[in-house]
C-alpha cells in the first residue's frame, strides 16, 4: 500500500542525464492492458513511469543484447501479460493483435518491472546495438465488484537523433503506409496534389512551428477557375460571425462547397483565415526583404500558372491567436509540441500548398523557425475523428475514444459531440431532443454515460483520505450506500462533484466528471502519508443510465440478484446492488439507484466487453414500454428542470459549493473533522454568498449561459444554464444571484444585447423546477 508514496517520490527524482545531448524526446502513454513498441538506438535513453504508482511494466525483447540482459537480470520474468492473453477477454484479443503485428513469436527475454521499481531509466550503450522492446501495461479485467484495475504507463524516449513522428491515431493495429511524404525545410513552402478521399497529415517536427495551408479545387484549376478556401463561406456555414482561434470541422470554397474535412487535431489552437505572413508585414516592422509565407506560396504555385498575390488567406495551423472581446487579434507562442499534428481529408481532388513559416521576429514560431512534415495517406485508409485532451499540461495527448456502447448508439444517430475524451450522442435521428426528453419524463429512456470517470480507492487509510478530500462525512456512509459530494481545493472552489460508492469497510468507488480528481487524490494521499491505493477503472466500467417512471419495471424483468444482495424492487434511493443479467449465469452487473434527470432511475454498470449484450437486453425489454435513447441535448433539458448542476456552467474551481447550489453537501455542523477547503468555507457564512436559484421567465425568448441578471439598472447575477421546458411550457434558467436578491418571488430581468436594450422579466423560485418535493425520484 506504500507503493504510491514510493513511486510518486521517485518520479520527482527522474531527471535527464546532464551529460547526454538529447535533442529529441517523445512521450508515449501505454493505456491499461495495452502495449507499445520502442526501438532504442545506441545512446538513446528510455524512462518508464507508473503515474498511479501501482502499475507493473512487462517488457518483451525478442533479441536481447548483453547490455539489456545485464540491465534487467535482477527483475522477475513477465507473467501477467501471458495470463491476460489466455483470459479470452477483449483486452486479450487486442493485445494478441498488437503482438502479432510486431512479429512477436514468444521467443526472447520477458521481464517484469514491479511498480515499486518505477520510475526506471536506462541508456542503450553508445557502442552497442539497437534494441527493440515491447512495453506492456499488463493486467486482467476488473469485475464490477472488484477494486483494482490495471493502470497506465508513461514511456519517455530521448535521443540525440530525430525520432519517428507520430502517425495519425487509429484503434486498429495495422497502419497503412503513406503514399507520399514531404519534409518542408524551415522558411519555405511546397505544393502537392491530393486526390479526393485522401488524408493529409501536417506535423510540427520540433514544436512551436506554424504551417500556413491553402487548397485549390484541381478540376476548377484545369478549367481556368481558382476555387480556393474561403473564410467568409466557411464561417457562414459554421454559424460564426467573426474569425476565432481553432479549426472548423469543414472548410468550404467560394461556392460554399466543402473542400476539406478536419479529422484529427492534437493541439486545439490554430488560426483560421488570417493572411499568411506577407512582405508588407516584415517591411512595416523594419525587416526589409524578409522572406514570407506569401512569397514562398507565390513561388510554389508559379509552375501551376497561378498568379501571385500580395497576401494569401490561409489556414494557419499551430498559429496561436486569441481574440479580444472588441475583436482585436493577438498572438503568442504556439501550443504545439514536437510531433503534434492535424489530419485532414480531401473532399475533392486538390492542389495544396503548405509552408514552414519563416517568422522569426516575434513569438509566432517560438522565435526559431523549424521544419514541417507532410504525409499523404491513400483513400482506403481509415482514421476515426478524434481530438486531443490532457489531464495535466505536461502529459502526452490523449485522443477521443468511442465508448463500448458506440456501435449501438452510432447506428441510431450521426450527431456526436466530444465529451471529456469520448464521443457521446447529442440527439438521435427519428426522435430528437424533445421526444427523448418526453420519453424520460413519461416512460423510460436509456443514455450512455460511460465518460464518467471511475476511481477505486482502497486500503487501510481509504476512509481517512476521502474524509479529507470530500466535503461529505464519509464515516457515516454505510456499505452498499452512495452519497453525492463536492471535492474542493483549499480556496473552497470546486474541483469536481461526484458520487461515492462504499463497496466495503475500506473499499470505495469515486465516480465523477473530471479525470483530474484521481490525480488530486493521489497527490493528497502522498502529502498526508496515507496507505491507500487509487486506481482508475474508467476503461473497466462503462455505464448506461436507465431513467423514467417505468425504469424499475423494466430492470425488474432483466436483473437477477442473489439472496445476499438487494433486489431491484427493494433498492433504495442512493444505494446500489450487485446482480447478473437475466439469471445467475448472466453478465455481472452493478446497479445503482442514481441518475441525472430528476426521475425514478437507475444506472447499470458493466465491463466494456459486455456492453453490447447489456444494451441489447435493455433495448429489447424497453421497446414495448416506449423506450427512447437520450442524447446530451435532452439530458441538458432534464437536468436543468431538476436543478442539477454541470461543470463549467454552475461551478468551476472558483465556485464554492454554496454558490454552486449544493451547500447541502457541506455538513459543517455534523462533520467535525477537517477537509480540504473547510477553512475557506467557514470564513464567509453561507447566507452571505451568492445563491443558485431558478428563474421562470415570462417571455418565450431563449436565454443563454452568461446572460446578465439585473435588478433595474444594476447587475445582480448571471444565468448559468437555461432551457425551454416542453412540459412546463416555459423558459427556465438556473441563475447565480447575489444574496440580497436571493428570495423566492423576487422579480428580476435577464439583460441581453448590451444588458439594457433588451430585458426579459422573470421570477425567482426555489429549485428544482420539476417535482419540487422530489417525490418521483424517491418513489
Amino acid at each position: 500500500m506504500q507503493a504510491i508514496a514510493q513511486g510518486l517520490a521517485a518520479r520527482e527524482m527522474l531527471t535527464p542525464d546532464p551529460q547526454a545531448a538529447l535533442t529529441y524526446q517523445r512521450q508515449y502513454p501505454v493505456r491499461a492492458q495495452q502495449a507499445i513498441q520502442v526501438c532504442l538506438r545506441p545512446g538513446d535513453w528510455l524512462s518508464i513511469e507508473s503515474p498511479g504508482a501501482e502499475q507493473i511494466c512487462e517488457i518483451l525483447c525478442s533479441q536481447p543484447s548483453d547490455a539489456w540482459q545485464k540491465a534487467v537480470k535482477a527483475w522477475p520474468l513477465a507473467e501477467v501479460y501471458a495470463q491476460q492473453l489466455h483470459s479470452g477477454s477483449g483486452s486479450a484479443q487486442r493485445l494478441a493483435d498488437r503482438l502479432a503485428l510486431w512479429g512477436w513469436q514468444g521467443e526472447g527475454l520477458t521481464t517484469q518491472l514491479p511498480a515499486a521499481a518505477l520510475p526506471w531509466r536506462w541508456q542503450c550503450p553508445v557502442q552497442g546495438e539497437a534494441v527493440t522492446l515491447l512495453l506492456i501495461a499488463a493486467g486482467l479485467d476488473m469485475a464490477v465488484d472488484e477494486s483494482f484495475a490495471a493502470g497506465e504507463l508513461l514511456v519517455t524516449h530521448e535521443s540525440a537523433q530525430e525520432l519517428p513522428l507520430p502517425l495519425p491515431y487509429s484503434p486498429k493495429p495495422q497502419m497503412p503506409e503513406p503514399r507520399l511524404e514531404i519534409r518542408i525545410p524551415h522558411s519555405s513552402a511546397r505544393a502537392y496534389q491530393v486526390k479526393a478521399g485522401e488524408w493529409i497529415q501536417i506535423s510540427d517536427v520540433q514544436g512551436k512551428q506554424c504551417s500556413d495551408f491553402i487548397a485549390f479545387d484541381w478540376q476548377a484549376l484545369q478549367a481556368g477557375e481558382e476555387l480556393t478556401l474561403d473564410a467568409a463561406a466557411t464561417r457562414t456555414l459554421a454559424g460564426h460571425a467573426l474569425p476565432q482561434p481553432g479549426l472548423y470541422s469543414r472548410f468550404a470554397d467560394q461556392k460554399m462547397q466543402t473542400l476539406l474535412e478536419l479529422v484529427q487535431d492534437t493541439v486545439g489552437r490554430h488560426d483560421s483565415f488570417m493572411l499568411a505572413c506577407t512582405p508588407k508585414y516584415y517591411d512595416d516592422a523594419g525587416y526589409f526583404g524578409h522572406i514570407s509565407c506569401t512569397t514562398n506560396f507565390n513561388h510554389a504555385l508559379a509552375e501551376y500558372g497561378i498568379a501571385p498575390r500580395a497576401g494569401w488567406p490561409a489556414i494557419n495551423f499551430f498559429f496561436n491567436t486569441y481574440a479580444e472581446p472588441c475583436g482585436q487579434i493577438g498572438m503568442d507562442e504556439p501550443w504545439s509540441r514536437p510531433g503534434d499534428y492535424v489530419l485532414l481529408r480531401a473532399s475533392r481532388d486538390l492542389l495544396c500548398v503548405s509552408s514552414a513559416c519563416p517568422d522569426d521576429i516575434d513569438p509566432a514560431n517560438g522565435w526559431t523557425p523549424t521544419e514541417i512534415h507532410l504525409r499523404i495517406f491513400p483513400a482506403q485508409a481509415e482514421f476515426p475523428r478524434a481530438l486531443a485532451y490532457r489531464n495535466l499540461p505536461q502529459e502526452p495527448a490523449r485522443m477521443t475514444q468511442p465508448t463500448a456502447f458506440h456501435p449501438r448508439t452510432s447506428a441510431l444517430t450521426q450527431h456526436f459531440s466530444e465529451y471529456r475524451g469520448y464521443w457521446l450522442a447529442t440527439e438521435y435521428a427519428g426522435w430528437g431532443a424533445r421526444a427523448e426528453y418526453l420519453a424520460c419524463r413519461e416512460r423510460v429512456a436509456v443514455m450512455d454515460l460511460s465518460p464518467l470517470r471511475k476511481f477505486e480507492v482502497t486500503g487501510p487509510d481509504a476512509e481517512a483520505l476521502l474524509q479529507k478530500a470530500l466535503t461529505r462525512n464519509v464515516r457515516r456512509l454505510a456499505v452498499g450506500a452512495v452519497v453525492y459530494s463536492a471535492m474542493c481545493q483549499p480556496t473552497g472552489g470546486m474541483i469536481d462533484d461526484g458520487t461515492l460508492f462504499r463497496l466495503g469497510e475500506q473499499t470505495f468507488r469515486w465516480i465523477c466528471g473530471d479525470a483530474y480528481s484521481g490525480i488530486w487524490l493521489r497527490e493528497l494521499a502522498l502529502r498526508e502519508g496515507l496507505r491507500v491505493r487509487i486506481s482508475e477503472s474508467t476503461d473497466q466500467l462503462h455505464n448506461l443510465a436507465v431513467q423514467g417512471p417505468k425504469s424499475r419495471a423494466l430492470l425488474e424483468t432483466l436483473i437477477w440478484t442473489p439472496e445476499c444482495q438487494t433486489s431491484i424492487a427493494n433498492l433504495a434511493w442512493f444505494h446500489f446492488t450487485l446482480g447478473r443479467l437475466q439469471g445467475p449465469a448472466g453478465i455481472p452487473l452493478m446497479i445503482s439507484r442514481t441518475g441525472y434527470t430528476g426521475e425514478l432511475g437507475f444506472e447499470v454498470w458493466c465491463h466494456p466487453d459486455h456492453a453490447l449484450a447489456v444494451w441489447d437486453a435493455i433495448w429489447q425489454a424497453g421497446e414495448p414500454l416506449g423506450m427512447a435513447p437520450v442524447g446530451l441535448e435532452a439530458l441538458d433539458m432534464l437536468r436543468i428542470e431538476a436543478g442539477l448542476i454541470f461543470a463549467g456552467y454552475e461551478f468551476c474551481p472558483e465556485t464554492d459549493p454554496y454558490a454552486a447550489g449544493i451547500g447541502f453537501t457541506v455538513p459543517l455542523k455534523t462533520k467535525e473533522e477537517d477537509f480540504i477547503g473547510r477553512a475557506a468555507l467557514e470564513r464567509i457564512p453561507a447566507s452571505a454568498r451568492p445563491q443558485l436559484m431558478g428563474l421562470i421567465l415570462e417571455s418565450e425568448d431563449l436565454v443563454h449561459s452568461g446572460d446578465g441578471l439585473y435588478a433595474g439598472r444594476f447587475p445582480v447575477g448571471q444565468v448559468t444554464s437555461a432551457t425551454r421546458s416542453p412540459l412546463l411550457g416555459k423558459t427556465l434558467a438556473l441563475v447565480r444571484v447575489q444574496p440580497e436578491y436571493a428570495q423566492a418571488g423576487q422579480r428580476l430581468e435577464v439583460g441581453q444585447l448590451d444588458g439594457l436594450q433588451k430585458r426579459l422579466p422573470g421570477e425567482l423560485v426555489n429549485l428544482p423546477f420539476h417535482d419540487p418535493e422530489r417525490l418521483r425520484v424517491r418513489s
